[in-house]
């Protein structure tokens, strides 16, 4: 066993069965004896020089003093663990010295240079600091110039440089000698690195001094036998490129496990049993290299702690191989001489095992993951050399740098020193900021070596790319320039050609026109006759055209005529013989009949002479001949009819019974003739019109005829002449042509010149445009190297931060450390990297792909598009993810760990160049992914390994990692392989686009401009750039004489005048943008508070993990915010409406998802936070409110406050606005007095003109005065800012939360004790129709295996439209992440009825909250907790019921009297339990099921008995239904109680009062009983439940010191945290403990005090008792301390028990083996060490003589009721009652402990008792109410003694429970019975009892 381990005591009665050795460290001289021993035979046999051989003594004492001396200095502490050094340490030099050979060591100096070279590498290497490093090296100078003369040179040569290698003299040459040069070392090691290269995957190292110290360093190791080395380093310092390198150098091969998925101990073990065979059985050497990525379980570290503590991992062969191994060896084994037993075959193998296989282990320092392992498994530590891999310092960055840097040609030389420079200053820099970035924002931002290496790489690609665009760039400007000078030169050529065209053209133009005018005479000629003839065709024309016209209208009209004609027909169709016969034979006829043959006989007078008698007598005449008659009308002559027949109809047709249809009715006959005369007339009309129409016509045919013959004659005329004019014109158009010709000619030359003139013209321009260009490329050319080098800090290293710290970094920190630099870096001045890296075409594009447009996102966007490692977007708000699957949409291949083939996805992706976005990372990636995250390429780059495969690896390949955890803490492996973004949206950015969508739905249109403004000025910005380009590449590309090409002009014109309508466009519409932005603005205030909201709502997940809340829920709940907002014609009011519909919205949304307590929170939160936004508070008044920095030391002048309040009040007071308030109370004390002492001091008015305070500043009064009200306070003060609707706590019902839900929006319950919310979806699935027997409604309650049914549920249930409940998936924690994508899944394209309810209980502390953020962010919240305060809980009792309940029960009075006191009974019994102890002993879970089933069993028990069962109910409601749950007997006295004060026969009797102040209502309706509890209940307070108020003064203090440092907490942080944080802990704790153990007494010697005892008497018994528990609880104490001490000091190793006490002491916290071993206590460390010491000195007074105290302190003692007990033995036995039929009696006196001097004859005075929930009158001798403010009051001292049980008396006592402490419950001592005037029952609800400690 190892003493200094820490766990070196063993069990004495283990330890008898053994017989114990103690083996200590050999002394001095056994070690000289020993080494020099191994020294000399190595220097002997090895024929080294006489002189070495002598100095091997001096070099032993040497070794001797160094050891001793580094052991002594440097002792592992906790950070420091493995500063370990003994005598493996001590080996392990003198290991190195037998390496030598006589030619390296020639002198003694030699020797000493060997040995010094050996200590370092075995102690220095293991050091943590440059400080140990610094201390390391003195001491060993030291040491040596102690024990050698003229030894400096030496001394001097080995500071230059001592290195001793195996491979000294190149590689494959082993022997131990120094190096002579680093230039030497470096050419070796560049070689071994080619030559390594050549065969192996290429690593591209710089092996810059420390690089190569540590090769020099492994390679040691690994040539050492049993060589195994742990090299500690963060990721990316080389540790494994350094391993793969030294161990070819050693000719050694490596084996790496590959990890795959589901790898394990199995496949570990298979792999190790191979390297086993490798280096056993075949011998050869193998390196086996594990790094932290590849411990994919803890546990593979057992096999590896095994092989190197023995050698031999157990069951790693089956029996059959073991055989097959011995019998391997077996020759061999023979060979050597040996016997070939199995024992001896093993061993051989195991022994060549350990010499061959090598462990290397790389792990990282970052966390205590190391300290764990090296404690779990100390060989890791113990088995190994260790080589501690430092930061790189300042000179390795900048060497490393300079080295990439000089294979660029581009910068100059002398610049490149000052490059290197700033990348490591930047490299340092974002390591400080990283640091204060973690304190303030509590983010891990890491850099490690790789991610400097990554920033020179990206430094050299993104030089020579700039570089080439920007030489692109210029060429083309510059063919662009050269090809308009070569314009203007052949201009001048063209215009020569010019004249002589010209002259040509005269000569022609004169022929031509002589033959004009003979063409002309003749042309003449016909052109005469011609005018004649078309004269006469226009006349004949006309006619033509009258006459067409004239026939037309006849046609017209007479057809118009037809229809009448028609019906006059069918008229007489339906006439004949008979009918009329019938008719005729009328006697007298109706009038209407009769009127109708009176018009026949008009109309049909002959010669328009009309018949005077028309009479029926007449007509009938008329009609005598039938046929006669019939004929005649058919024959009538309907062309012409007299004029006077038509006068006389006249008459008839206007007379309204004149109707065919009318005269039906009288006779069909009459009907007929009726509708024949009325169309025949119609046709008569008609026809008048048509007649002289006609007569026209046939006189204009005439006409025409005869002007058509005239015509014919002139045409012919007309033929001859122009047969004579065309022969003419045939010789002119010959002439023409050559003139048009030459023309022509003459025209293109001009046109050419005009084409030249306009193409110089059109682009002067652009000519002076593109020179200025090209200068500026120029200037760009010259800075280039400085502004790359900027871009590439930027993009290295900001991603992770936000935009304060990336400000700050570049401006405030980078830029200004160029400017100083020597050699200054060419920079341009004021740089924007952006404008480097995107143009405004290609950020408007982004945009228009849904890239939010703050200048955030644009930053991301472009580190994203152009970093060359994988990209990693923190992006809880999935803005970024969204952005990014729309730009690349289809081309985009998504894929998450661990989903099903998804390596499969890859590997196709990586052989097709694909872009992979792996999405919803965790904090740790999946170890197969590792060298494709690490872009570790094999065979020249063309392959990959992702698992054990090798992948086609394509370059086109590009990879996106993706999470949405808020806050992830990547490991510096992982942050070094990727650039990570943070895409977190920013308050600015989230402003922007709520303004957008508050605009978008108040203002469309303004909306809709604006976007297509922004949508069009960004296709702008492309097109100009497009046309630039084209009017470049048209220019570059056109060849020879391209003048003449007018295409090619025009088109530069297109493009000028293109891009000058643009031009103007984009004025244009910046003037509309303004507009559209000034009106905007208007609605800024809306989107600035939403956007607040949306940060404190996101802010709360610090509160409680479970309160975690999406950006796209949130908009959501904006966009109805809006929707319900209130309308109003004015703009400024509109947007109040809006602001408060938002604020309400978002906190009703967020509010019934958090706990009770958190509400206030975060109400203040949000209200303080609205009035910093508006300037309405001032920051520092906040501050004080929240950190309440009181000073301390201050004594309180007034006896109503107190120290702390008191302090509180001088801090107010240094402040301006407070200025004399410490002056005003001490003068104006009894006003104040009043004033704190009031029971609600908020709602009072403060003293003086501090009532004119502002509310916050009363606040900040209150806060010291009064601590316990502010919660009220707070309230208050929000209700008076945002108004009364954010403090009223009424729920929202269940059913308008359900219709928020839907198929993506699960409603997901926060279980709470004692409710049921599940109740709720089951009512509402009924109203719906989703119920169980519909088999549309699935209730899960999960558990072991209940996985399976529920995702079953879940696929029916999406497909169907079901409902689905999941219980308790907190029982489930493996199966959340599947259930999370299950719902993302069925999210999208499921029945739009699918709705799943989660329900699941928070974690009782934030490590071990387990539900996915997606499954929170994405549902709705909702806490279901019995509601606070009696307001609330008694309405929620209530609402258990409904009108039909209180009118089931025929007693209705009584019924519901004992109803309404029984839900009265049930809000106090439940909210009680708020004041804790105080309230009940322990906590129940009382629900709403035992009100409703008490209720029924009332409804019985009153329907079935005449008279109300008081007794009967009371027992059945306390002792079974309520008593159920209780387990306390002092609970069930309580509960009891109630129910004897709340329902007895009085109640029914007029005014019976539940609670001060609040009677029982009358009888009512239930919406009248909720009314009455609104209007008649008193605000909340302690006396509604029967409580003095000071019984919540403790708890409403923790409670509002809870919420201000919970609204602390949540402030955005920004300080500076200084140094020195470690240093000072341990010094703390160091100090503690030596006080304490310098203050605790000796143990008391049991023995010795028991022989000063004669009699045992019941008090002695006691005080033996109480100093045994002292002894084992003070030497637990000592025992502790000392170990700790012990470890501290570096003695012992650190147990995991030594720094929980260390955190304990630190932390002022009693420590957990202490307390098991003590009394309760609720004490912090320094009062309960100090009680502690109190107690000790009371035992040792007591024990002194043994004669009890004249007051004893009850609450001394560990057990009290042992002395209480003793009281009454000795009582039993002088009197020789029977003690089991005693009873004590308590009288409480009028005195304090001094007034008495000697005990009581019989029984004892004790003290020191407290009194909780009232106090003790001691003039009055009873219990009276308690003063407020004074919670716990001492007690008199009580005299206690024996009495006999029958003679006690308690009539008008108070049975008082005794406590040890407050916390009450299992602490409980004894019942004392106090004298009481008042009703007992009113202490029991008070909660009174006495306490041993406060």
């Amino acid at each position: 066993m190892n003493p200094t381990a820490g766990s070196f005591t063993i069990n004495p009665r283990l330890q008898r069965h053994f017989c114990v050795f103690a083996l200590s460290i050999p002394g001095q001289d056994a070690l000289s004896r020993i080494y020099s021993t191994i020294l000399t035979q190595h220097l002997t046999s090895g024929n080294f020089s006489g002189a070495v051989q002598k100095s091997a003594q001096q070099l032993i004492a040497l070794a001797l003093g160094l050891h001793q001396k580094v052991a002594a200095t440097f002792l592992p502490t906790a950070i420091k663990f493995h500063y370990i050094f003994n005598l493996r340490d001590f080996s392990n030099i003198f290991q190195g010295l037998l390496f030598s050979t006589p030619e390296c060591l020639q002198h003694p100096q030699d020797l000493v240079k060997l040995y010094l070279h050996e200590s370092n590498r075995v102690y220095r290497d293991k050091m943590v600091e440059e400080k140990d490093y610094g201390t390391f090296d003195k001491i060993q100078l030291e040491t040596v110039k102690k024990l050698y003369d003229d030894i400096e040179e030496t001394l001097e040569q080995t500071k230059r440089m001592n290195v001793y290698c195996h491979f000294a003299k190149g590689v494959g040459e082993p022997s131990y000698r120094p190096v002579p040069t680093w230039e030497e070392l470096n050419k070796i090691l560049v070689e071994a690195l080619d030559s390594y290269n050549e065969v192996n995957a290429a690593m591209s190292l710089v092996l810059f001094e420390d690089a190569m110290c540590h090769v020099c360093r492994i390679n040691r190791i690994l040539e050492s036998p049993r060589g195994n080395a742990l090299l500690v380093g963060v990721g990316g310092s080389g540790k494994q490129s350094l391993t793969r390198l030294a161990a070819f150098i050693s000719s050694l091969e490596l084996f790496q496990i590959t990890l795959r998925k589901g790898y394990g101990i199995p496949d570990l073990k298979a792999d190790l049993a191979n390297l086993y065979l490798k280096a056993g059985v075949k011998n050869t050497g193998t390196v086996f290299l594990m790094t932290d990525a590849q411990v994919a379980d803890e546990q593979f570290l057992v096999l590896v702690n095994d092989f190197l503590a023995s050698g031999e991992i157990p069951d790693l062969f089956p029996d059959d191989e073991v055989e097959n191994i011995i019998n391997s060896v077996r020759n061999e084994v023979k060979g050597r001489g040996l016997v070939d037993s199995r024992e001896t075959c093993w061993k051989f193998f195991i022994e060549r095992v350990r010499r061959q296989l090598k462990v290397v282990l790389c792990f990282s320092p970052v966390g205590s993951k190391l300290r764990v392992r090296s404690r779990r498994f100390p060989a890791i530590v113990s088995c190994t050399a260790i080589d501690w891999f430092q930061e790189w310092p300042q000179e390795a960055l900048e060497s490393v740098s300079l080295r990439f840097l000089q294979e660029i040609e581009t910068v100059e030389d002398s610049v490149k020193d000052s490059i290197s420079k700033f990348m490591a200053y930047v490299h340092t820099s974002v390591n400080e900021i990283s640091r204060l970035y973690l304190s303030n924002e509590r983010r891990y931002n890491y850099t490690t070596p790789k991610s400097f290496l990554e920033q020179i790489k990206l430094y050299q690609n993104l030089l020579l790319k700039k570089g080439k665009d920007l030489k692109a760039r210029m060429e083309r400007l510059e063919n662009g320039l050269e090809k308009l000078k070569s314009t203007s030169a052949q201009v001048d050529e063209l215009k020569a050609r010019l004249a002589a065209q010209e002259l040509e053209l005269k000569q022609k133009n004169e022929d031509a026109d002589k033959l004009i005018q003979v063409v002309g005479v003749e042309t003449e000629k016909v052109s005469r006759e011609k005018a004649i003839a078309d004269e006469e065709e226009q006349k004949v024309a006309l006619i033509t055209q009258e006459v067409e016209q004239k026939q037309k209208d006849c046609e017209e009209d007479l057809a118009k005529a037809e229809p009448a004609l028609e019906a006059a027909q069918a008229a007489l169709n339906t006439l004949n013989k008979n009918n009329l016969t019938e008719l005729r034979s009328f006697g007298s006829p109706p009038s209407a009949v009769s009127n109708v043959t009176a018009a026949v006989m008009v109309l049909m007078a002959p010669g328009g002479k009309i018949p005077k008698d028309r009479s029926w007598k007449a007509a009938k005449a008329a009609m005598a001949r039938v046929d006669g008659f019939l004929d005649s009308l058919i024959k009538f002559d309907k062309e012409n009819i007299h004029e006077n027949c038509l006068k006389a109809l006249q008459p008839y047709l206007q007379d309204p019974k004149f109707k065919p249809e009318f005269v039906t009715t009288k006779s069909s006959a009459a009907a007929g003739l009726c509708s024949w005369v009325v169309n025949i007339v119609r046709f008569h009309a008609v026809f008048c019109e048509v007649q002289p129409k006609r007569q026209a016509l046939s006189r204009a045919n005439t006409e025409l005829a005869a002007a058509q013959d005239k015509l014919a004659s002139i045409k012919a005329k007309i033929a001859r002449l122009n047969e004579n004019l065309r022969k003419l014109t045939a010789k002119f158009e010959k002439a023409t042509s050559d003139k048009l010709k030459c023309q022509q000619e003459a025209e293109a030359t001009a046109c050419t010149i005009a084409l030249a003139n306009r193409l110089v013209g059109g682009l002067a321009s652009e000519n002076v445009r593109w020179a200025e260009a090209v200068k500026n490329f120029k200037q760009q050319q010259s800075t280039l190297c400085g502004d790359i080098l900027l871009i590439t800090a930027f993009i290295s290293y900001l991603g992770y931060f936000t935009k304060k710290y990336r400000q700050d970094l570049l401006d405030g920190i980078w830029k200004p450390y160029l400017h100083q630099l020597k050699v200054p870096i060419p920079v341009t001045p004021s740089l924007d990297p952006l404008t480097m890296l995107t143009d405004d075409a290609d950020v408007a594009a982004w945009q228009n792909e849904g890239l939010p447009a703050d200048r955030m996102s644009t930053e991301n966007a472009t580190i994203l598009t152009n970093c060359e490692r994988w990209p990693l977007m923190v992006d809880p708000q999935l803005q970024g993810i969204k952005w990014i699957k729309t730009k690349y949409g289809e081309d985009l291949r998504v894929i998450r760990i661990g989903q099903k083939g998804y390596l499969d996805t890859m590997e196709r992706a990586l052989a097709a160049g694909e872009l992979v976005l792996i999405e919803n990372l965790e904090e740790s990636m999946d170890p197969v992914l590792g060298p494709l995250l690490g872009r570790e390429t094999i065979k020249k780059g063309r392959y990959i390994k992702i698992g054990d495969k090798e992948c086609d690896f394509n370059p086109a390949f590009r990879l996106i990692l993706h999470t949405k955890l808020a806050n992830p803490h990547f490991q510096p492996e992982l942050q070094a392989q990727c650039t990570l973004i943070n895409f977190t949206v920013t308050r600015d950015g989230l402003e922007d686009q709520l303004l957008a969508a508050v605009v978008n739905m108040e203002r469309p249109d303004l909306e809709e401009l604006k976007s297509n403004l922004t949508k069009q000025q960004n296709g702008f910005k492309i097109t100009l750039k497009t046309l630039e380009d084209n009017l470049l590449s048209r220019l570059s590309s056109a060849s020879g004489n391209f003048l003449g090409d007018a295409a090619l002009v025009e088109n530069l014109e297109i493009t000028k005048q293109t891009a000058a309508e643009i031009e103007e466009k984009v004025q244009e519409s910046k003037v509309t943008e303004t507009k559209i932005n000034e009106a905007r603005e208007h609605y800024r205030p809306a989107a600035a508070r939403a956007s607040l909201l949306y940060f404190i709502m996101s802010d709360l997940h610090t509160i409680h993990p479970m309160y975690q809340f999406s950006l796209k829920a949130f908009s959501v709940v904006f966009h109805k915010a809006i929707e319900r907002a209130p309308p109003d014609e004015s703009l400024p009011q509109r947007l109040l409406n809006l602001i408060d519909s938002i604020t309400f919205s978002v906190f009703q949304y967020t509010t019934r998802g958090l706990f009770e307590c958190d509400k206030l929170t975060y109400t203040a939160q949000v209200t303080f936070q609205i009035l910093l936004m508006s300037k309405e508070i001032n920051t520092v008044e906040l501050d004080f409110l929240l950190r309440y920095p009181a000073q301390t030391r201050v004594t309180s002048p007034v006896e109503f406050l107190s120290n702390h309040s008191w302090g509180g009040i001088k801090a107010l007071s240094s402040m301006e606005e407070f200025r004399n308030l410490d002056r005003d109370i001490e003068g104006s004390a009894k006003r104040w007095k009043k004033f704190v002492e009031s029971e609600c001091p908020e709602k009072e008015k403060f003293p003086q003109e501090w009532k004119n305070k502002s509310a916050l500043q009363r606040l900040c009064i209150l806060r010291a005065v009064r601590p316990d009200r502010m919660s009220y306070a707070v309230r208050d003060f929000v209700e008076e800012k945002l108004g009364s609707k954010y403090v009223v706590g009424r729920s929202l019902d269940f059913a308008t939360t359900f219709e928020e839900s839907g198929p993506a929006t699960p409603v997901f319950f926060i279980l709470s004790p004692g409710v049921d919310p599940l109740k709720d979806v089951e009512k509402q699935g009924k109203k719906l129709g989703y119920t169980f027997n519909n088999r549309n409604f699935h209730n899960v309650s999960l558990g072991q295996g209940q996985e399976v049914v529920a995702e079953q549920a879940l696929d029916l249930a999406a497909k169907e439209g079901h409902w689905v409940i999941l219980q308790n998936i907190h029982l489930v924690a493996k199966w959340l992440s599947s259930l999370e994508k299950k719902l993302e899944q069925h999210s999208e394209g499921s029945h739009q009825d699918f709705r799943v309810f989660i329900s699941a209980e928070p974690a009782p502390s934030p490590e071990s909250h387990i539900i996915p953020q997606g499954i929170l962010e994405n549902s709705i919240k909702i806490t279901s907790e019995a509601p606070t305060g009696m307001h609330a809980n008694l309405h929620k009792a209530l609402d258990n019921f409904n009108q039909d309940t209180l009118e089931m029960c025929t007693r209705e009075n009584e019924f519901k009297s004992i109803l309404f006191a029984l839900c009265y009974f049930h809000a106090a019994v439940a909210e009680r339990r708020k004041f804790g102890p105080q309230g009940w002993n322990r906590s129940y879970p009382f629900n709403t099921g035992d009100l409703t089933i008490s209720v029924n069993v009332l409804y019985n028990y009153l329907e079935a008995s005449t008279k109300v069962p008081y007794d009967d109910l009371r027992y059945l409601f306390g002792e079974i239904m309520y008593g159920g749950h209780i387990t306390d007997d002092w609970d069930r006295r309580l509960c009891k109680t109630y129910l004897e004060e709340f329902i007895k026969p009085e109640m029914l009797e007029g005014e019976f009062l539940l609670a001060p102040g609040f009677p029982l209502p009358a009888n009512m309706d239930y919406k009248g009983y909720h009314q009455y509890i609104d209007d008649a209940l008193p605000p909340e307070s302690p006396y509604l439940y029967g409580l003095h108020p000071n019984a919540e003064i403790g708890f409403l203090t923790q409670t509002s010191e809870k919420l201000f440092r919970t609204v602390l907490e949540m402030q955005p942080r920004d300080t500076s945290v200084g140094e020195g944080g470690v240093g000072t802990r341990d010094e703390t704790v160091k100090a503690l403990l030596e006080e304490m153990l310098e203050k605790l007494m000796d143990e008391f010697n049991i023995a010795e005090l028991m022989a000063k005892v004669e009699e045992r008497t019941p008090y002695a018994v006691v005080a033996f008792q109480e100093c045994e528990r002292m002894n084992i609880l003070t030497s637990e104490i000592k025992r502790s301390l000392k170990e700790l001490d012990l470890g501290l000091k570096g003695e012992l190793t650190m147990t995991s028990d030594m720094e929980n006490l260390q955190n304990a002491l630190f932390l002022d916290a009693v420590p957990e083996s202490w307390i098991k071993r003590a009394y309760p206590s609720t004490a912090s460390l320094g009062t309960w060490f100090a009680d502690l010491l109190a107690r000790i000195k009371e035992l040792e007074t007591w024990t002194g003589d043994f004669s009890l105290p004249s007051t004893v302190w009850l609450a001394g003692f560990f057990n009290p009721q042992s002395f209480l007990t003793a009281i009454m033995q000795s009582a039993a036995r002088k009197n020789e009652w029977p003690l089991d039929k005693m009873t004590l009696q308590c009288d409480v006196t009028k005195k304090n402990r001094e007034d008495f001097t000697s005990p009581p004859r019989e029984g004892a005075h004790v003290h020191g008792l407290f009194m909780e929930g009232a106090r003790w009158d001691a003039q009055a001798g009873l219990i009276t109410e308690a003063r407020l403010k004074d919670l716990t009051p001492a007690m008199p001292v009580i005299f206690i003694k024996a009495i006999p049980a029958d003679k006690q008396d308690i009539r008008s006592t108070y049975q008082c429970p005794v406590y040890k402490t407050r916390q009450r419950g299992p602490t409980y001592v004894w019942t004392f019975n106090l004298k009481t005037r008042e009703n007992p029952s009113k202490w029991v609800l008070a909660g009174v009892a006495l306490l041993l400690q406060v």
